[in-house]
């Protein structure tokens, strides 16, 4: 039976367990005062508007546990600005809408000179009742099951005293931003989201259509996807299109060869034994000795494949380790991405979300085990995530939580060729849903197009129209990733 577009008021609640004739009281207006945004790192600050609007942690006990959703408010720079704000999603899932938005902020520079940007921290990231723990998602790919059982029950035992883990999930959140909108009193907002963000997005699309005038999904996660079982296959094809494309390119292929040979050397090598290395902590300076296994290798080429300019760097480091045994280069880089993503995702958020709406869906038989383990990630994350799901508690989801999706709404539907966790197959699938929809494909970019050459012009284009209808996206066609290193000192002259 198809799912209707349009759920009603009292679909809602009962969806999410209350009681139709128990009707919640409106919003008070949110309050909000002048504040700044800081880099994660504290590269740069912006000038906001912050407030913290108080809502039920449980839907079903209005006067149970309240929870502060943090808010901030970009104002926009024209004093005549439009009415529909441009409200921003961030991915993870755990990833707080502000540090996201602290870091790209430029991006959106040309949106905000007409309209409101609004940051809504999701419940559990951020400061909304952050539910994080000492041990980040990067442990789902570096430790065996017995100690990843162990950091899940220490950190259940810490999140527990202050939240109801099951109450952090899609269904919840998109009542959250539901009720932000009414206390800032925007009839209609246009939504931009990311990664896991785009799964925001669309569920907000489904329960609340009247109140969404354009939506732009960077990274796709098409409705009806569980995210997980196809990682370990795209990273590896996103992997293996960015060394044959170094090897299609004359000055790439004229220092490297083929680097494909080189990654699969480095594999075979560190399967046989750990490497020992010594390299500089990219935080202190000091020197840090461990050994470099296989599980390093994975994160460094997993994560360097999210960007075109890490991706980049990564012939170079993979021929130095193949030919000449020196692995500091790829140590030296698995340094710099784990302090840049370390603590970006709050880990108990992201167990919340996933073991409700992806985990419970997996469908794995022996062969599609086997094709996996055969990828440079290979099966651990599934089956670290397997057992994290076993130990954490099941929230509620909405029964059509992951049906297609239809909608007239305007949507923009951005995709990298090379992105390793949403490649264009999936913006392709979420595409069918909108007759309204135009699909953008950047060849050779990687994870988010939010900062690809002139993406902030054509958005800004999409976003004044709220129409793909004659929308100019030729200087996408032209865009292209950074070139490959092919020394130290960067790419061939």
């Amino acid at each position: 039976m198809p799912v209707p577009l349009r759920a009603s008021g009292a679909a809602v609640l009962l969806a999410l367990g209350l009681p139709a004739g128990s009707a919640t009281p409106p919003p008070p207006a949110l309050a909000l005062s002048a504040c700044e945004i800081e880099h994660p790192l504290l590269h740069t600050v912006v000038a906001a508007e912050c407030g913290v609007l108080t809502v039920a942690e449980n839907p079903q006990r209005p006067g149970g546990r309240q929870i502060g959703l943090a808010v901030a408010r970009v104002p926009a720079v024209s004093r005549r600005k439009q009415p529909d704000p441009l409200f921003v999603l961030a991915g993870g899932p755990g990833q707080a809408a502000s540090e996201f938005y602290a870091t790209v902020a430029g991006a959106f520079a040309r949106i905000q000179r007409e309209r409101d940007i609004v940051l809504l921290d999701q419940r559990g990231t951020g400061r909304s009742n952050r539910l994080g723990c000492v041990e980040g998602e990067e442990l789902l790919y570096r430790a065996g099951q017995a100690e990843i059982a162990a950091a899940t029950r220490r950190c259940l035992t810490e999140l527990g005293a202050r939240a109801d883990l099951a109450r952090y999930t899609t269904s919840v959140a998109v009542l959250d931003l539901e009720r932000v909108r009414e206390a800032l009193g925007y009839p209609r907002i246009n939504l931009y989201a990311t990664s896991y963000g785009t799964r925001v997005a669309q569920h907000y699309l489904r329960r609340f259509p009247e109140r969404v005038r354009s939506v732009i999904l960077d990274g796709v996660v098409p409705a009806p996807l569980a995210l997980g079982p196809e990682v370990a296959l795209d990273a590896e094809r996103s992997l293996l299109d960015i060394l044959g494309r170094c090897a299609g390119e004359p000055p790439c292929r004229g220092r490297f060869g083929d680097p494909v040979e080189a990654y699969r050397s480095v594999r075979a090598s560190l399967a046989r034994h750990a490497v020992r290395v010594s390299v500089p902590d990219p935080s202190t300076g000091e020197p840090r000795r461990f050994d470099f296994t296989s599980e390093h290798l994975a994160t460094v080429l997993r994560l360097a494949s999210y960007s075109a300019e890490y991706a980049a760097l990564l012939p170079l480091l993979l021929e130095e380790a193949a030919s000449r045994a020196d692995y500091a280069p790829l140590a030296a880089q698995f340094l710099l991405v784990e302090r840049s993503y370390a603590g970006a995702v709050a880990t108990g958020m992201h167990h919340s979300v996933v073991c409700a709406e992806d985990v419970p869906f997996y469908q794995l038989s022996a062969s599609d085990r086997a094709r996996l383990a055969d990828t440079f990630l290979g099966t651990a994350q599934l089956d670290g995530l397997e057992t994290v799901c076993r130990l954490w508690p099941r929230g509620a989801i909405d029964p059509d939580l992951h049906a297609p999706l239809e909608s007239e709404v305007p949507a923009l539907l951005l995709s990298g060729s090379d992105d390793p966790v949403t490649p264009p197959a999936f913006a392709a699938l979420a595409a069918r849903g909108f007759p309204n929809g135009l699909s953008i494909v950047l060849e050779g970019f990687g994870h988010g197009q939010l900062t690809a050459p002139c993406m902030d012009r054509v958005m800004a284009q999409f976003l004044a129209r709220a129409s793909v209808a004659g929308l100019d996206v030729g200087c996408t066609r032209a865009a292209r990733p950074m070139p490959f290193f092919t020394s130290v000192n960067g790419p061939a002259p």
